[in-house]
């Protein structure tokens, strides 16, 4: 006889026993994982049986609105109708008179919703403050962007279908790479602190970071940036740094970890967002730096919330990095309306919606704005 099981997602697919019970109560941490029915941990969690059954979830619409129908086949199948059903529903939601309310309207009975913000759920959390921190482009980023957009104009004029969809989005991310460093675009060269107006702006919050004796975490989507990053800041703070990327084993992390949230001074540690936004606790930085921008508001307030948690005695400040006039200031103000979106319980994929874009409306999302 079994009182309680504790698991994991990936453990749950592998025990086929689990299926063989019908448990009283079936909660889910982190429920996002199951966002994708068509996934085989999704399947094998849905299969389980049991009585209850409770989600816990910060983001419990990451990226497009059949995130949360996922959610609730789990949690009371064939309220939300059949996927496709609620495909075509959610399709006329944006544009109906009463908006996101009627959905809203369906889902809020089974909803409990909790703001670390609200002083009645946790009244000793300190204050978080967030602020764009606004990097300029190099004089060599200037002339590598209006190179690379002079060239890819003329390639996007003279492709279709999935060519097309494949060439905006490798373009999305060259140019997020050279908003970061040129370098970082070619693969090649020293990371000059010149080259770059981030490095630059970097140097100016870490150093009055560092005359406090506090410390930061700073989060990358690229992992190939992680030690440049580190190696720069080694050079502001006179300490060694540390990292977590995806290729960090379990136990080093553990150990990582450790080192940072110990007394002895660690000043900074530099992570990506897939391997260090979600499970950890770094309580010891009350400092986070978005040194390049998600497409997803839910992905970079959970890596945020490694800090700011339960254990955080100072105000957390956030620092969300943009580089003025690039297609970074344009992608931010795309995710500020998509958080009003995600707020009315939807959102959509932000490179899906730029890859439907013409080629006038992508051609103005590139271009410099000087």
């Amino acid at each position: 006889q079994l009182d309680l099981v504790i698991t994991s997602y990936s453990i749950a697919q592998r025990y086929e026993w689990l299926g063989d019970y019908c448990w009283n109560y079936l909660i889910l941490d982190e429920a996002q994982a199951i966002k994708n029915p068509g996934t085989k941990q999704t399947r094998a969690v849905k299969k389980l049986k049991s009585l209850n059954r409770i989600i816990m979830t910060g983001t419990p619409v990451e990226n497009r609105i059949s995130d949360l129908w996922s959610l609730f086949d789990f949690l009371n199948p064939g309220l939300l109708g059949n996927q496709k059903e609620f495909g075509a529903f959610s399709k006329k939601l944006k544009n109906h008179p009463k908006g996101y309310s009627r959905l809203r309207k369906i889902v809020s009975p089974y909803i409990l919703r909790r703001l670390k913000t609200d002083k009645s759920v946790i009244s000793d959390l300190p204050d978080k403050v967030e602020m764009k921190s606004f990097a300029d482009l190099s004089k060599k980023q200037i002339v590598l962007y209006q190179g690379f957009v002079s060239d890819l104009e003329k390639q996007i004029e003279e492709s279709d279908g999935i060519q097309r969809k494949g060439l905006v989005l490798s373009s999305l991310m060259k140019l997020k790479q050279l908003c970061n460093h040129p370098d970082h675009l070619t693969g090649t060269g020293e990371y000059k602190e010149s080259d770059s107006g981030k490095f630059q702006r970097l140097r100016e919050i870490c150093e009055t970071i560092y005359e406090k004796r506090e410390r930061v975490l700073v989060f990358t989507q690229f992992r190939e940036i992680t030690e440049p990053i580190r190696f720069f800041l080694e050079t502001i703070f006179n300490h060694r740094g540390l990292v977590i990327h995806g290729s960090v084993a379990a136990g080093n992390r553990k150990k990582i970890i450790d080192i940072f949230q110990a007394e002895t001074y660690c000043p900074f540690m530099v992570l990506t967002l897939k391997a260090g936004g979600v499970g950890l606790n770094l309580t010891k930085a009350n400092h986070v730096i978005h040194f390049d921008r998600w497409w997803n508001p839910a992905v970079e307030n959970q890596a945020t919330d490694r800090a700011f948690r339960i254990g955080q005695d100072k105000k957390v400040i956030v620092h969300k990095f943009i580089t003025r006039g690039t297609i970074e200031e344009k992608i931010d103000k795309m995710l500020d309306d998509k958080k009003e979106l995600a707020d009315q319980v939807v959102s959509q994929s932000g490179e899906t919606l730029i890859t439907e874009m013409d080629n006038k409306q992508l051609m103005n999302l590139f271009r410099l704005s000087l």
